[in-house]
């Protein structure tokens, strides 16, 4: 049966960022993830966790100056430094907090450079970051972002992840597979998620159009779910979307999980 994880980046925002954990375990998630927290202490953050009796199931490497609009520093190539600095500061939370996952942002491509040396830079992070991150246990996954939402974003398709993980070569490389961002640039969701599927480490949701909650667009999301639970998929399902209102009164199409969870 799929575990579903409520992302606390874009769910709760109706209460400050570490009452959100409360407010998940008391709606039935088992499961947390965010954008990032490394402005929280590690160890509050394991309270929480332990607390609520919910799993931290995933987190971005630090993605630079989210508020002033970076998505990423992966492909930049004057953050190397500060990406490889990054690594460890993620294996500190992680470690911490039990999570075994962590998604890398490939980043927005600057204007005028060169696509394929922005990806050179961002192939050669990957390749520092993989071996790290799997000594500690923690598997280092890459996500396809649509451009529509975030424009220039470098990485785009599960085309751009299999060729970049054949660059890459290391085994601790997996791919982020969310619905939403798949539906709105490439479409054919789950066959392509069943070719897939061994690479797969996590998957996220959300409708389209308006990146809403599921039942509020064109995808199919209980059918998805239900392939999803056939296939024998043993990850998280990440709840990433914007509520219409507010998040709990969005979460009549997470009746019938939470019931058997």
């Amino acid at each position: 049966m799929p575990r579903f994880s409520a992302n606390l980046s874009m769910l709760y925002t109706e209460v400050p960022f570490m009452e959100r954990f409360a407010a998940a375990a008391a709606d039935g998630f088992k499961g947390v993830e965010y954008v990032g927290a490394y402005d929280q202490d590690p160890l509050a953050l394991k309270d929480l966790l332990a607390r609520h009796e919910l799993t931290q199931v995933l987190f971005n490497l630090p993605a630079g100056d989210w508020a002033s609009g970076e998505r990423g520093i992966g492909c930049l190539p004057d953050r190397v430094t500060q990406f490889q600095a990054g690594v460890d500061t993620a294996i500190l939370h992680a470690q911490a907090t039990g999570c075994t996952q962590v998604n890398c942002l490939a980043g927005i491509a600057p204007k005028d450079q060169d696509r394929a040396a922005l990806e050179k830079v961002l192939v050669d992070n990957l390749r520092y970051a993989a071996p790290r991150l799997e000594d500690a246990g923690v598997k280092l996954l890459l996500e396809p972002i649509n451009t529509r939402d975030i424009p220039s974003f470098l990485v785009n398709s599960t085309d751009d992840y299999e060729r970049i993980a054949g660059k890459v070569g290391h085994n601790n490389l997996y791919l982020q597979y969310d619905f939403y961002h798949m539906q709105v640039v490439q479409g054919d969701l789950l066959p392509t998620f069943h070719r897939l599927k061994d690479h797969i480490a996590h998957v996220q949701i959300a409708d389209n159009p308006g990146r809403n909650e599921p039942g509020s667009g064109e995808i199919n999301y209980p059918h998805i779910f239900g392939a999803l639970d056939s296939s024998g998929y043993d990850g998280w399902v990440g709840a990433e979307y914007k509520p219409k209102a507010s998040t709990s009164a969005g979460l009549t199409w997470f009746e019938t999980w939470r019931t058997q969870a």
